[in-house]
């Protein structure tokens, strides 16, 4: 198979080495666990270039809109990880672990990969290997890191065949991690796909907000409303552009965690919908009581007495985890993803020496989504030293 070059150079990677879940350096906080919280068969190929009160709005003027993850997909966008800066000795973990993913997804639908040039793509294909459908690497779009969820492009549809993106100017989580490559991703996969593309007017990620399609968002403050990321701006603000960008017109917020894992408490972690009207909510291990399960009790306490975007109460499906093996662990199946016939999620419960907790969880999932098949990855090295997960991982194309 051919491989061909990038025509335009890496970025030089800057700033520091940081691992993008891991634990602020500060004593204090040494105990918290960092819950944050994106065609035909082939092999991996290469191709060129207290709470909040929820706050409705107004609904937005702009027919295209972020759909439920559940609706149809072109294919799956993941990145490829590459930089010894920010992995060290952890790199061939974490690429063993994108690699069984990617083979995962790839199984029921279509991946694209961004991959940080040639040699790095080689290195992809003979990891990934053969797949059902086709894992197509693209080293003209460079990347730093693997988090597609945070760093990609936000794809919108309008229900009339039509596709264009949005991108939320990733900065680091907040200028913590070398992000030079990351920066660009999102803007370089629409040109890729020859899409239009609108940048937002705030800084986030992909999975600092859960949406439904059909007008709902959820978002934690911690990882907005913040100095490093939307300095000035109020939540007022900063909502009011997310639900133009998502065409939503109800926003829920929580308080989150800030300053306690490089995210500053991404939500995807914590809750997530299955469709519209029902969410999986966390659960923390009964033991622990830090920063991260209080906001897992507030999110299940403010959906409790709250309705979305059509008035409809949330049927609420809670997933217990178990108590987390380390204190980067990300000990939660929350941060899973949707294909066109399968759950993905973790072996959580296998990782931290609890696997009837993955038992459990698999019969749960398989009823909130009849007719896919659920399957549990072991990702040690993702959910573990990594501290992110399958949905940070991960951003769906739907089809137009």
């Amino acid at each position: 198979m051919t491989m061909t070059y990038p025509t335009q150079s890496n970025k030089t990677t800057d700033i520091i080495n940081k691992q993008r879940r891991n634990l602020m350096q500060l004593a204090a906080m040494v105990a918290m666990y960092p819950l944050t919280g994106c065609g035909g068969g082939g092999s991996a190929n290469a191709e060129p270039a207290p709470a909040p009160t929820p706050s409705p709005a107004p609904a937005p003027a702009s027919k295209f809109y972020v759909p439920d993850e559940n609706t149809p997909h072109t294919r799956t966008w993941m990145a490829w990880p590459a930089s010894d800066i920010i992995w060290g000795s952890q790199l061939a973990g974490i690429q063993t672990d994108i690699a069984l993913l990617a083979r995962t997804i790839a199984k029921y639908e279509p991946v694209y990969m961004v991959v940080n040039g040639t040699n790095n793509a080689s290195i992809a294909q003979s990891m990934i290997g053969t797949t059902p459908f086709p894992v197509t690497l693209i080293p003209t779009i460079a990347n730093d890191d693997c988090w597609m969820r945070d760093t990609g492009a936000v794809f919108r549809k309008d229900g009339a065949g039509n596709l264009n993106c949005f991108g939320l100017n990733f900065n680091g989580w907040g200028n913590h991690q070398t992000h030079a490559n990351d920066a660009l991703v999102a803007k370089q996969v629409a040109a890729y796909l020859g899409l239009n593309f609108t940048a937002s007017t705030v800084v986030g990620e992909g999975g600092g907000v859960v949406e439904d399609g059909e007008g709902t968002l959820l978002a934690n403050e911690s990882s907005w409303v913040n100095a490093n990321r939307n300095p000035g701006l109020t939540r007022d603000q900063i909502e009011a552009e997310l639900l133009k960008q998502y065409s939503a017109t109800k926003m829920i917020w929580c308080k989150g965690v800030i300053g306690q894992d490089v995210t500053d408490d991404h939500c995807d972690a914590t809750v997530m919908f299955t469709q519209p009207g029902t969410v999986v909510v966390h659960v923390p291990d009964a033991a622990d009581n830090d920063a991260f399960a209080a906001n897992a009790a507030q999110w299940l306490q403010t959906l409790s007495t709250s309705t979305d975007a059509k008035g409809r109460a949330f049927n609420i499906i809670k997933l217990q985890a178990p108590k987390a093996a380390t204190a980067t662990t990300l000990a939660s199946y929350i941060n899973m993803c949707v294909t066109n016939n399968a759950v993905i999620n973790v072996a959580i419960g296998a990782i931290c020496n609890d696997p009837a907790k993955d038992v459990a969880v698999k019969v749960q999932l398989a009823a909130a989504y009849p007719g896919r098949t659920v399957e549990m990855l072991n990702l040690p090295t993702l959910y573990g030293s990594g501290g992110g997960g399958i949905h940070c991982v991960t951003q769906q194309q739907p089809v137009p």
